[in-house]
């Protein structure tokens, strides 16, 4: 097991995989694909925990600028459409890069895509070298390969490097066991077992990054980011979301 960094006592997990959807770079408005302000606010979020000693690892999704699935609904080859989203990650992660370092926190953006100009190639024990170091490190790229979502990014990623947890931020506040904005009599979880969440179909991750966390004992915690210290909160325990877990 690689050692990680001692963090402030008062942190529950020290190394964190945080999954971001492409989409909370739009911000409100949703004019832009990156609204400057919704990620300034964002990239506070991570300096938060990583002043806090925290090693974070960030995966980004491309929704703002191009998802796969509806480029093929458009008539855009399936596989073409992904390396598409694949290269919307790039420009994402770029842009957290150089937020986060106008902050004052060293980063590190890794590509699963070959693209020595602008991203390291990911290497595992790199990555977990800058996380010792106390770079913040951007994943981009998704896995490298059509059909794998960056959800099953996350997953890999967080088995690969022993990440404490994965926390997946998103528009609603956990998991839920209908849709909260079509029906208001949804119920939300506080804790869910990995056996639960699949008996109950909920949409937690897709199958596939669902199965990885299963089989590697890796808990998802889903959350609300619009809280403007939301990821703090979770990376010290406080009862936020929904934990996921064996």
């Amino acid at each position: 097991m690689p050692a990680k960094s001692a963090a402030s006592p008062t942190v529950k997990y020290q190394r964190v995989v945080l999954k971001l959807s492409g989409e909370v770079l739009r911000g409100g408005k949703g004019t832009e694909p990156i609204d400057a302000a919704t990620l300034e606010r964002m990239c506070e979020q991570v300096k938060e925990i990583h002043d806090l000693g925290c090693q974070v690892c960030v995966v980004i999704g491309g929704g703002n600028i191009f998802r796969g699935l509806q480029g093929a609904k458009r008539g855009v080859d399936r596989t073409t459409g992904d390396y598409m989203g694949m290269l919307a990650t790039v420009i994402n992660g770029l842009a957290i890069m150089d937020c986060l370092e106008k902050m004052g926190v060293k980063t590190r953006v890794q590509s699963a895509i070959p693209m020595n100009q602008i991203a390291e190639p990911f290497i595992m024990r790199r990555a977990m070298r800058h996380l010792e170091k106390k770079r913040v490190v951007i994943f981009v790229a998704g896995t490298g390969n059509p059909y794998f979502s960056t959800d099953t990014t996350a997953a890999l990623r967080a088995s690969e490097l022993h990440a404490d947890i994965i926390m997946k931020a998103t528009k609603v506040d956990g998991i839920y066991d209908k849709d909260p904005k079509k029906f208001p009599d949804a119920v939300k979880y506080e804790e869910l077992t990995f056996v639960e969440a699949l008996r109950q179909r909920l949409n937690v991750m897709d199958s596939t990054a669902f199965s990885l966390c299963l089989d590697n004992n890796v808990p998802i915690l889903v959350f609300n980011l619009d809280d403007p210290h939301a990821i703090k909160k979770a990376v010290m325990g406080d009862k936020i979301g929904t934990l996921v877990h064996n």
